[in-house]
């Protein structure tokens, strides 16, 4: 089974966290909308594989992705059993984007010793491969830097890079060449005020400050450390997460797909961090979806006549 991905999909991490009833209604509402895939995290270990059933269930040709499988967390076996299971119900229509994770989530957890990544993931790579199910054509990897990009290229369908400047999607497609699937994670403020956009981007972008594959990847791309520090330069924070209205949104994911971007996957930010409050079992202050966003921007990023905003 071959996944085929282009066009603008949705990364929310509501659809992992929200309950299911709800998830289960913006999936449907996303497909109608013309994006062309649903993309959802990990969530420490805890089975995927009944939310993913889920999301497929609940719509028809949408693509539902795992943005990522945290591979510390899920042994090759049983991930390659339930794919299998659910890519036969679901032809060509789930796929796996498989990351490392970070050093200081895996130590605070005491599942391994966070050293030499690449050699991890193609450790477990070669596990998959020697199962058979989850073949190289119905999985990506997250990969940032030059080495676990190479292993993308190499072992899987592309590469699912996050939190990373349009610099980057442009270096990921050098570095994945022609033929093979870059599908950047971009996160959007649909905010017309610079300040209060940057709040709501500087707000998403807090945890992220500590976890050195992040912090590495801003300084290959020419970010001072006075610029990483948090809560993150101007410059930082304009460049990893568009903002304004929907027309200038729109323009600078353009820069992502001009880059070499095959698809990109919008993850829209709102003040409330749903997702957040979710994940530490809090109830959201707002709507866990921003199934209303989604819509604004879809004329635009799809190009179907869609209602807006006014």
């Amino acid at each position: 089974m071959t996944i085929s991905l282009s066009g603008v999909g949705v990364w929310c991490g509501a659809f992992r966290f929200a309950e299911e009833k709800s998830a289960r209604e913006a999936a449907a509402a996303a497909e109608d909308l013309g994006y062309t895939a649903l993309w959802l995290p990990d969530a420490g270990g805890e089975d995927l594989f009944p939310r993913l059933a889920a999301l497929l269930e609940a719509t028809e040709r949408i693509v539902v992705a795992t943005g990522i499988l945290n591979l510390w967390m899920h042994d090759a076996a049983t991930v390659s059993a339930r794919y299998a299971e659910l890519a036969e119900r679901h032809p060509d229509r789930l796929l796996i984007g498989i990351g490392i994770s970070h050093a200081p989530f895996i130590e605070a957890t005491g599942v391994g010793t966070y050293t030499k990544p690449v050699a991890k993931m193609n450790s477990y790579l070669d596990e998959l491969d020697a199962i058979g199910a989850l073949t190289t054509d119905a999985r990506i990897l997250a990969a940032l830097g030059p080495k676990m990009l190479q292993t993308a290229r190499d072992r899987s369908l592309g590469a699912h890079p996050y939190n990373s400047v349009a610099e980057h999607t442009a270096t990921a497609r050098a570095a994945l060449g022609p033929g093979k699937l870059l599908a950047p994670e971009v996160a959007v403020v649909l905010e017309t005020d610079p300040e209060t956009a940057r709040n709501t981007a500087r707000t998403s972008l807090e945890v992220y400050f500590g976890l050195p594959n992040y912090l590495n990847n801003w300084r290959r791309f020419g970010f001072t450390e006075e610029e990483i520090a948090p809560p993150g330069s101007d410059r930082l924070i304009d460049e990893l997460i568009p903002s304004g209205d929907e027309q200038t949104v729109a323009a600078k994911l353009g820069a992502h797909r001009d880059a070499g971007a095959d698809h990109i996957c919008i993850q829209v930010l709102t003040g409330d961090s749903p997702a957040a409050a979710m994940l530490e079992g809090k109830e959201p202050a707002g709507p866990a979806f921003p199934v209303e966003q989604w819509r604004w921007l879809a004329p635009v990023l799809i190009g179907d006549a869609t209602d807006g905003p006014g």
